[in-house]
């Protein structure tokens, strides 16, 4: 029997970094990105194009495209994140093959993360999915606190099913829920998931989980359960949103691998050589970094160097 595709994008150099009180250099930034790239990770997040006053840890991401497209030995599809259609000029510009774009569940988190509300975020999404179609840019469209807001508070599941629902009909790649503080529990996750995919099926939804409250992989099963096989993770457990306040790591890329190997999916990653990027991120960042099961992990793998 074939196992089941499970696809991981690794948002690390992205929104594992940009909250770091180390800022890394652009080589440091180019090292963590080719070591997830050789674990074979599916998809990397690689930087933003953002004001760099307002996040100064993504400046230079141009320069991140130019010299991995330098590298022809670089095959791994990558992703810029993007807050306007000034940013996807530069991630156009740049390079990109793919961008997201961030929707929102409450105009709150618009108002403090983009300086409009959520309609006027839909329709700078929308005119950027219709250039982006004109040009073969792919956009993925994130819904940032799809369940719960720091300044608005638990946020109305039927804002997000509408928002699925509209972008879904539009031409972007995928539609991303995002827990943005992890504040979701498993039965959120559940309850929201199923019914989107009854309604829409799962090929082109995805969830990106932060583990605040320390539930990040288990709601990574509750959306597993439901249908979901897209996934956001940060190596490490590396991540936090300067917007968010309250907002700590991405659930760990290494912790998702083990677990969806563990029940049986596929996700085509390297999990020695994905400890070795999570070390690296660790050394790079001076983070405590790494998930719940990785010590675990290089006890097992030391043994099996021995045996």
């Amino acid at each position: 029997m074939t196992s089941q595709r499970v696809t991981i994008t690794d948002v690390g150099p992205r929104d594992g970094l940009q909250n770091q009180p180390k800022i890394l250099t652009i080589d440091e930034r180019l090292m963590l990105v080719r070591a997830i790239a050789t674990a074979q990770v599916p998809r990397i997040e690689v930087g933003s194009f953002v004001s760099p006053k307002a996040v100064p840890a993504m400046a230079g991401t141009d320069l991140i495209f130019d010299a991995l497209a330098a590298q022809s030995s670089f095959q791994t599809p990558t992703v810029a994140l993007i807050p306007n259609m000034k940013g996807y000029e530069f991630a156009r510009d740049a390079g990109a093959e793919a961008v997201t774009m961030v929707l929102y569940a409450s105009d709150g988190m618009a108002q403090k993360n983009a300086g409009m509300n959520m309609s006027e975020a839909e329709d700078v999404t929308v005119d950027i999915v219709r250039q982006a179609n004109q040009e073969g840019i792919q956009v993925i469209a994130t819904i940032a606190v799809a369940f719960e807001c720091p300044f608005d508070g638990p946020t109305d599941p039927t804002i997000v099913q509408r928002t699925v629902g509209k972008f879904l009909q539009s031409e972007v790649s995928q539609v991303v829920l995002a827990d943005t503080i992890g504040a979701a529990d498993p039965q959120q996750v559940r309850g929201l998931t199923s019914t989107l995919i009854k309604s829409y099926g799962g090929e082109r939804l995805g969830c990106h989980f932060h583990d605040t409250r320390a539930m990040g992989l288990a709601n990574v099963y509750a959306a597993l359960e439901s249908g979901i096989r897209h996934f956001d993770s940060s190596i490490g457990g590396l991540g936090g949103c300067p917007f968010a306040p309250g907002a700590s790591g991405n659930v760990a890329t290494e912790d998702v691998v083990m677990m969806l190997e563990q029940m049986g999916f596929d996700t085509g990653i390297d999990l020695p050589l994905l400890l070795e990027a999570s070390d690296l991120a660790q050394s790079l960042t001076g983070a405590v970094s790494g998930g719940r099961s990785k010590v675990w992990l290089q006890t097992q793998l030391q043994k099996a160097r021995w045996s």
